[in-house]
Order: structure tokens, then sequence, then C-alpha cells
């Protein structure tokens, strides 16, 4: 079963149907020659048939053209989702024996995966990006054109980078939940908990004129409550938000494992650098505990420095 050099000119369904028969051929391999338990195959099926779809909607049609970075990329898609982080690593254990398998059948010309820790690789999944990083990002979709789908872009990603939404919460988001007389929005995060987080004046700016100019050109009859719309007037799902992320990174150039995250993760970290407390933080971050906010902050070390020679009566 060597296909690890088919050629990419091979249309998108025949890639999607050679994926599917090649995971059928593991499901039997560690079935009959592993023997694994029916529950296990089928946890092994379950996990690695929502993988294929992720490389499936995000243009991947073959397991030669997997990167390190796509699996990665689904890891935080996994986490988007608000799976437990015990779920992620199994996951993670299904796809790296999935691609071992791969690489022994000749499918893949090597296991990618096989330097892929899965007990602690959720936690250190966020990628920070600077500033000046996040100012490309938004770039890359520019405010003045004419194109309704590019506005709605740039504003999809003003409102993630100035709330530090998650991805399933910036999809969730509706006209009611904003409120421009107080300049901030309300979203509903994990275990259905609510919070009020502020949008900041530019975000506001482009709202409005979403609201007003943009969004009347996208709405059809019968949803009128979804805040971004995709071109047939439907509630954008994650996965759509997903890919405007990282067409975003793209355009700018930024080659950074870049997702939706990293927006939340650039989020406080800015906040932290520019001298925020980190229980603010924590509560426009939604987080109940703490010690999970400081996963997500990142201090850059030049400042950690600074204030050690400003306050330390020996530096």
């Amino acid at each position: 079963m060597d296909v690890a050099g088919s050629s990419p000119v091979i249309p998108a369904i025949f890639f999607a149907c050679i994926m599917e028969r090649i995971l059928q051929h593991f499901l039997g391999y560690i079935s009959l020659e592993r023997g694994l338990s029916r529950n296990s195959t089928e946890a092994y099926n379950s996990d690695l048939i929502d993988f294929i779809d992720f490389l499936k909607q995000n243009s991947i049609h073959g397991f030669p053209s997997v990167s390190r970075d796509d699996i990665l990329d689904y890891l935080c898609f996994c986490k988007e989702k608000e799976m437990e982080s015990s779920t992620i690593a199994r996951r993670l254990v299904a796809i790296k024996v999935f691609f071992r398998y791969l690489a022994q059948e000749r499918i893949i010309r090597a296991d990618i995966t096989d330097v892929m820790d899965s007990p602690k690789l959720w936690r250190i999944l966020p990628e920070f990006v600077t500033p000046e990083e996040v100012d490309a990002l938004l770039a890359a979709f520019p405010a003045s054109g004419k194109d309704p789908l590019l506005f709605r872009n740039r504003c999809i990603l003003e409102v993630m980078y100035a709330c530090g939404l998650r991805v399933s919460e910036t999809a969730d988001l509706t006209v009611s939940n904003l409120n421009f007389d107080e300049n901030v929005l309300r979203t509903c995060g994990k275990g259905t908990k609510e919070r009020i987080v502020p949008m900041g004046r530019t975000a506001v700016s482009l709202l409005k004129r979403y609201l007003e100019q943009v969004r009347p050109l996208l709405m059809k009859k019968g949803n009128e409550t979804a805040l971004f719309l995709s071109i047939r007037g439907r509630q954008l799902d994650r996965v759509r938000i997903w890919g405007v992320v990282k067409e975003a990174a793209q355009i700018a150039n930024i080659h950074k494992n870049i997702h939706p995250h990293t927006l939340r993760h650039s989020f406080a970290s800015h906040l932290l650098e520019n001298g925020a407390d980190l229980r603010v933080i924590q509560e426009m971050l939604g987080h109940a505990d703490i010690s999970t906010t400081q996963i997500y902050t990142h201090v850059d070390q030049r400042r950690l420095i600074a204030v050690h020679k400003q306050f330390h009566p020996r530096a």
C-alpha cells in the first residue's frame, strides 16, 4: 500500500476515499494483528474519523501532506471545542499509533509524530505573537475595502483579540450580546458561565460599521440573531472562523503556528506585559482557577529584568 509518492493532482474526493480506506485497513490491523478489543477499536475509529474530518475541512487531502503543525492545529481545535485534556491526550495517542502504522506501511515517508509528547502537550499549545504581529494579522483584511466578507473577517479578528474570546464564543455571538452604551459584550463560556468583557475603541468602531453597512448585505430571512454571518446568511461555525485566522496568518506571512487560541493567549499576554493584574485577566478570560490563567500568559523576559532592576535592592 505504498502511496508516499502520490500525485497531488488527484481530485480531493478520491483522496478522501483513499484516506477512509487506509483507516479501515488500520482498524483491521489493530483488531486482528494487535488483538485490540472491539471497544478500543471503536474508540480509535471515532477519534481518527474526527481527525480526518478536520484534515478535509482544512483542504489536506492525503496523509503524506500532513505536517506536525497540522496535528497541533487539530489538537488546538479540540481544545477550542473545550474537550478535557485527557481526551485530547487520548486523541494524540490514537494519531501517534496511526502514523506509526502509516510509516510502517510506507504510506508516509516518516513518522512525524515520533517526537510529540502527549501527557503535557495541551499545556504548551498556545502560541504567542507580538503586538506587531497582531497588527500584521489584522491588516491582512483591510477595513477600508468594499468586500463585505473581508470586512467581516477583520471584525472577527478585532473582536477575538480585543476581548480574548474563544473561537466557540466568537461563533456564538449574537447582536444582542453587544452593548454599545457601555462598550462591552456579553459572552457565555465554559459551563455556560456568563461574563462581560470590554470591547475597545477599534473593535467598537468596526462593529458599528459592520452592523450598519455589511451585515445587512449578508443577512437572509430567518437568521436575525447571529452576529457573524456567512455569504449564505448562516451563522459562521468554528471551523470557518479557524480558517479566517489561518488565512490572515498566511497573508501576513507569519510563520508561527497561528490559530484562534493564539489571539486569546496574546490578549492575556499583552495585558500582563502592560501591567494588568492577573486576577483581572482571569475574570476577562472567564477562568475559574487562577492557575489556568497562568497557562495562557507569557511575561516578556525584558520586562522581568526591568522590574527586577527597578525594585530589587541589590539589582
